[in-house]
């Protein structure tokens, strides 16, 4: 199935276009992190952690209203088992020293009639958040190496560096509309934990494997259309798999948007940065990661454009290992 079957867009010839608008969303994400901060969980901060029972059940904003009495209104509250357990989780305040104490006296305060008994109580300490956030960031980073590695490996130098910097991309962006959106949209409850990490992670995967797909067919092509320059090459890749982007995008796209309105508050984070990962990605696999590239061979290797390709040996792709086969 193609949506457009014979389209000619010209996405490369409008690439630095398209660096002013994703440099302008990445500086509007970076100065909104460095004026509001992002809202860490308590995973990377610290908290107390509650698993109690209500007899009867009640509704999770019941709960919820309870507690912004006490000051935590943003806790992370879950159902689970015979919908009448809930699982609260509660950043470490300065104010408070027994967080446990104060949720239940509260809840007793606010429903006489329900009887709650509490069934777990934990603890996680500032010093385990911090390590949890070092954990994060580096396995954001060797994510990143190893996919560096692995496309050096399948294609060439330059089309590693343009996929690295596209998933960058993707991530700033990606964690500039958190900390808009958690600001802009509380109810969202946006919150840097470890649900959110995977969901960093999750995209970085699915923004690579579109790039790789517009990159494999662009090595094809360049082998069948020898006769064209760079830049007419690309643009003739990316409008053939333009149809199988949408459809696949799109698909992805839907999914989380339903997870989003109506997966509840336990998926919501993961929900909103993948939707925005998702978004992204397939724009920067576009215009970002072949971009790169062409201007690489531009304003590095001095290549014009306007010499057919089989006068410029540069803009063949080759694996590495195939060039070290032929030099055999």
């Amino acid at each position: 199935m193609r949506f457009f079957p014979r389209t000619s867009i010209d996405f490369v010839g409008k690439r630095h276009i398209w660096y002013t608008v994703s440099a302008s969303l990445i500086l509007i994400g970076l100065i909104t992190i460095a004026i509001r901060g992002l809202d860490y969980g308590i995973d990377f901060v610290g908290g107390t952690e509650l698993t109690l029972e209500s007899t009867p059940a009640l509704q999770i904003a019941q709960i919820r209203s309870a507690l912004n009495k006490i000051g935590h209104g943003d806790a992370q509250i879950t159902t689970f088992g015979a919908a009448s357990q809930y699982l609260i989780r509660v950043k470490a305040s300065e104010q408070s020293t027994n967080t446990s104490t104060q949720i239940m006296d509260v809840l007793k305060s606010s429903y006489p009639t329900t009887q709650f008994t509490l069934l777990e109580d934990n603890k996680v300490g500032p010093e385990i958040g911090a390590e949890l956030r070092r954990d994060a960031v580096m396995a954001i980073f060797y994510g990143l190496l190893a996919i560096l590695v692995y496309v050096t490996f399948r294609f060439q130098f330059i089309y590693a560096v343009g996929a690295v910097l596209a998933l960058f991309h993707d991530v700033l962006i990606t964690l500039g509309a958190v900390a808009i959106f958690g600001w802009l949209v509380p109810w969202l409850n946006l919150q840097i934990d470890q649900t959110m990490v995977a969901a960093f992670l999750t995209l970085v995967a699915y923004s690579m494997n579109d790039t790789v797909v517009i990159f494999d067919r662009i090595r094809e092509n360049l082998k069948l259309y020898k006769g064209e320059n760079l830049i007419r090459v690309m643009n003739r890749s990316i409008n053939d798999t333009l149809s199988r982007t949408i459809i696949t995008s799109g698909t992805a796209f839907a999914v989380l948007l339903v997870l989003l309105i109506f997966g509840g508050e336990v998926t919501r984070g993961f929900a909103f940065a993948m939707l925005v990962g998702v978004t992204t990605g397939t724009y920067s696999s576009i215009y970002v990661a072949s971009a790169i590239v062409v201007d690489y061979n531009v304003y590095i290797k001095k290549v014009d454009l306007r010499v057919p390709a089989t006068q410029s040996p540069v803009l063949e792709i080759e694996r590495p290992y195939e060039v070290a086969a032929k030099r055999a």
